[in-house]
């Protein structure tokens, strides 16, 4: 019968992780089903601290976060065939190892520490993330609020990773009460003994602390009024590099004439600031400028943000981001901060931040997989760039995906952002998250996109300033608890036997 038991635990907490695991992938692009980022990790949660076998405690987390890594990942990593396919499981295999003895400790400790822990750990394991070339934000639990910008601009103080913590904070939360509730009713061998007061406690300071951060949010996003400029961004059919590293030479040419009459046509519309995708071109038009950009960016009086490549002798390449002005001058090199190291890319140029004050706003650049983390716009962001253009060169699997992480580097720093690919996903946005043109086809596909959008102030933000603080916080929660946490378990112990 106790077998039976055991494994009947074991089967339904297996259930339930999957449950998790799936609510994750629904709740982030393409389907959007936002609401599910606060509820969706309830399940495992009650898994891991209740239903499962205690010896396989930290089975169900595991098993959520390779189900939900799979299902949000592998359709980006499965059809490049490159190592970052068993990322997924890597991921699994870590958190079984991280969450071993977790139910115990709270256990012991009656679950005094269960939210402020799990948040601190979750946010601890965000920040590591951004040390790690093949990571970055990529499945950042606050990435499905990305449209709602009437609750995430506190990202502006907070970060990402604050937004995040909150997110985790409510499953907590409601894994709390309903660990409590099922204590209740069954018969455990080992109760939580969860106070009903701090149960209380806990769920009114989390709805508090929801209105709170809602007043703030609303309080912070202001109204679509002030200095605006007309923004543009081209996006070819196909990526320009990949054709020309391909050698079809017609076609890459018909591309450079498409990509130029639609720089016309944007500038004929408003546009002042005309973005190119990543690697447009595989010369640096500094030195050799064969489509004439120069005389393109005098004819139409805009400036124009072009990403281009060249191969170096020792096998590597730069890549890099140039501005032309409407006087045909060249503005300065950004070199790509965070390269593809998954892709084989390199970036011998990157460490440089340059800023240029112009008549219409203090621009910069960054280049693609740049987005993915938090630092780069944050160091322009510094220096009072209110404008950044963003040449990247997409594949198919995150062209539902990567725009999103637009909207929140423009919070968090308060700029405008104009993102330009090579044939898949290109967006306009401005300083407070809203996206004010949007072009993403996973199959592929050319668009321009032209939108008036309001400049971001120049001062930067607490964020901007602080940095990710609340990952930095985490981290030092997680050291707190690694050795702290044995002291705690006999402060408990102590009070049981005084029975407090």
């Amino acid at each position: 019968m106790k077998n039976r038991q055991w494994l009947m635990n074991g089967l339904f907490g297996i259930l339930l992780a999957v449950i998790s695991g799936f609510a994750f992938i629904l709740a982030f692009p393409p389907y959007e089903i936002w609401p599910l980022i606060f509820i969706g990790w309830v399940p495992v949660l009650v898994a891991q601290h209740r239903v499962m076998p205690a010896k396989l405690s930290s089975l169900p987390t595991a098993i959520a976060i390779g189900i939900w890594l799979e299902g949000y990942m592998g359709p980006i990593f499965n059809p490049t065939g490159s190592y970052m396919i068993y990322l997924p499981l890597v991921a699994a295999l870590i958190s079984f190892l991280v969450d071993i003895g977790k139910r115990k400790f709270n256990q012991k400790t009656h679950y005094r520490y269960f939210v402020i822990e799990g948040a601190l750990s979750w946010s601890a394991i965000e920040m590591v993330r951004l040390f790690i070339p093949i990571a970055g934000t990529w499945g950042f639990i606050a990435y499905p609020l990305y449209r709602q910008v009437w609750f995430i601009q506190p990202a502006s103080i907070f970060g990402i990773i604050g937004q995040g913590m909150l997110v985790m904070v409510v499953n907590l939360v409601l894994a709390q009460g309903i660990i409590y509730w099922l204590d209740q009713g069954a018969k455990f061998s080992i109760p939580s003994g969860i106070p009903e007061k701090m149960v209380r406690r806990w769920a009114n300071g989390t709805a508090l602390a929801l209105v709170l951060w809602t007043g703030l949010s609303l309080i912070l996003l202001q109204p679509d009024a002030g200095e605006k400029i007309t923004v543009a961004a081209v996006q070819p059919d196909i990526s320009p590099i990949i054709t020309g590293n391909q050698g079809r030479d017609e076609l890459l040419a018909q591309l450079f004439r498409d990509m130029i009459a639609e720089t016309r046509q944007a500038a004929d519309q408003g546009a002042e600031f005309v973005v190119w995708p990543e690697g447009a071109l595989r010369t640096d038009p500094q030195v050799e400028d064969q489509l004439g950009l120069v005389s393109l960016a005098k004819e139409i009086e805009s400036y124009l943000a072009i990403g281009y490549v060249v191969n170096l002798d020792d096998g590597t390449f730069r890549n890099e981001a140039t501005v032309i002005d409407p006087s045909g001058e060249f503005l300065g090199v950004f070199g790509k901060d965070h390269p593809v190291l998954f892709g084989g890319e390199t970036s011998p140029t990157r460490g440089t931040y340059p800023v240029y004050e112009t008549p219409i706003g203090t621009l910069g650049t960054i280049i693609c997989y740049d987005l993915d983390y938090t630092d780069t716009a944050r160091k322009l962001a510094a220096q009072g760039a209110q404008l950044i253009g963003v040449p990247s060169n997409d594949w198919g699997g995150i062209a539902d995906k990567h725009y999103t992480h637009v909207v929140f580097r423009a919070i968090e720093n308060r700029v405008a952002m104009v993102k330009a690919d090579g044939g898949y996903d290109s967006v306009i946005v401005d300083p407070y998250g809203r996206i004010k043109a949007l072009a993403s086809y996973t199959e592929g596909g050319g668009a321009t996109l032209v939108a008036e959008v309001l400049l971001g102030s120049g001062n930067g933000t607490i964020n901007t300033r602080l940095g990710d603080w609340v990952g930095w916080l985490g981290i030092a929660g997680v050291v707190f608890f690694m050795f702290g946490g044995p002291f705690l378990v006999k402060a408990a112990e102590k009070k049981d036997e005084e029975g407090e």
